[in-house]
């Protein structure tokens, strides 16, 4: 029998794909955005300052940061019906997946809705309140409901 012991691997966390990171530097960048009223330009500016920001999908994260703070009063308008308060009383971090997520169902045909509610989800997880990513996935499954649903319906349908 041989006393020598082989070392334990270790294991190593799966990288995440360049869109997830795009999403949590956006979500970053929004943040601040929504603190301390920086634009977008501020925003941009300091993204690329961020540790890990070289592995994003830069062009991707630029678009979301860019299209939100464009269009955040027409998202508002999708999110606020959905919600049991008004959108001001929410945390700084939910509401900003809210436009985040709103903002690429509106925009991102491309991508499947539950994609995206599932990105939005995991946001919530690693940087929202306890319970955070229930209540962001109940909004934006009634936003998803509204602005995909013929996507939606297919899905029930299990088309």
């Amino acid at each position: 029998m041989n006393d020598t012991a082989k070392p334990a691997k270790t294991a190593k966390a799966p990288s995440k794909p360049p869109r997830r990171r795009a999403r949590e530097f956006a979500l970053q960048g929004l943040y601040q955005w929504r603190l301390k009223a920086n634009d977008a330009a501020a925003i941009e500016a300091h993204l690329p300052d961020l540790e890990g920001y070289a592995k994003a999908d830069r062009d991707f994260c630029l678009a979301l940061v860019r299209g939100v703070i464009a269009r955040e009063t027409e998202l508002a308008e999708y999110i606020a019906p959905c919600l049991d308060r008004d959108f001001t009383d929410l945390s700084p971090v939910e509401a900003c997946i809210l436009l985040i997520g709103t903002f690429e169902l509106a925009q991102s045909p491309e991508t499947p809705y539950r994609v995206i509610i599932n990105e939005a989800i995991e946001l919530a997880k690693s940087f929202g309140g306890s319970e955070g990513h229930k209540y962001v996935n109940g909004v934006l499954d009634k936003i998803a409901a509204k602005l995909r649903a013929v996507e939606v319906e297919a899905r029930k349908q299990g088309r």
